[in-house]
């Protein structure tokens, strides 16, 4: 087996009902954690960072208090440890049920180290993740609050702290599973490919994110995907569905499958 490393996100909109609060969807965060572990047995050299959006636990207390956009007040100040709080508490539910399932995730919590300037990362610790990869564990992550330089506080999303760590673990590939079947089209269907090549031509595809989402819904998201790929030629990324059962079982071993939306750099 080759000796790769996978970055793995799990959509919070996958794992929550992102319409309601702290409202998370049990069977299939039990699913994709037991398909994660059949893909891991398959594959014992597959080393794989894994991150998991809030959902409707972060991004809720993060729109009250407009966190992501800077903290001054101690309003501000208390509205950021509640937002830490709530995404902290997504993760316990999804650590305890990847280890449920077999999966030796370990949490490494990224406000504890993060620090930011205007809302994007500066600094952090690589070396818990690479020590982490070296035993044999999953790293696991999430969207969480920051200290920021200029702004206060701010918020991560996700992405952000996986596109971060990327510079420094190169991973082949970006897996984002979340609720729909890729990025879709204005007739709803699933676009294959996405470069800068055609993406003028998609761009008024783009649309929001269902619920709360302080982040940015799929139009940011295939941006800094994009901005992704072009910094680092070597890496694509697959934005696929893990509704569907089986899926992430499939592509975890075979990124290249022809799922979802693939996202890369064309000269």
């Amino acid at each position: 087996m080759v000796n790769e490393t996978i970055f793995l996100k799990l959509g919070g909109s996958l794992l929550t009902d992102k319409t309601g609060v702290e409202a998370v969807r049990g069977d299939v965060l039990g699913r994709l954690a037991h398909e994660i572990a059949a893909a891991r047995k398959g594959n014992p050299a597959l080393k794989m960072v894994l991150g998991h959006g809030s959902g409707s636990f972060g991004h809720v207390a993060a729109r009250k208090y407009g966190t992501r956009k800077g903290v001054r007040t101690a309003e501000g100040w208390h509205g950021f440890a509640e937002v830490s709080a709530a995404a902290a508490r997504l993760n316990k539910l999804v650590r305890e049920s990847l280890l449920e399932a077999g999966v030796p995730a370990v949490t490494l919590q990224p406000s504890a180290s993060a620090r930011c300037k205007g809302g994007r990362i500066e600094y952090l610790a690589l070396e818990p993740v690479t020590a982490a990869l070296e035993v044999g564990l999953v790293p696991l992550v999430y969207g969480d609050v920051a200290f920021d330089t200029e702004l206060g506080g701010t918020i991560i999303s996700t992405e952000e702290i996986m596109s971060y760590l990327a510079e420094s673990l190169r991973p082949t590939w970006f897996l984002l599973a979340g609720e729909t079947a890729g990025v879709l089209d204005t007739n709803g269907q699933v676009i294959p490919q996405i470069t800068r090549q055609n993406f003028d031509d998609i761009q008024g595809a783009l649309g929001g994110s269902r619920g709360t989402d302080v982040t940015g819904g799929m139009a940011a998201k295939v941006i800094e995907m994009l901005a992704l790929a072009e910094k680092y030629p070597t890496l694509s990324i697959r934005i696929f569905s893990g509704l569907v059962d089986g899926q992430l079982t499939a592509v975890l071993p075979n990124p290249a499958a022809n799922i979802g939306t693939h996202i890369f750099h064309r000269e």
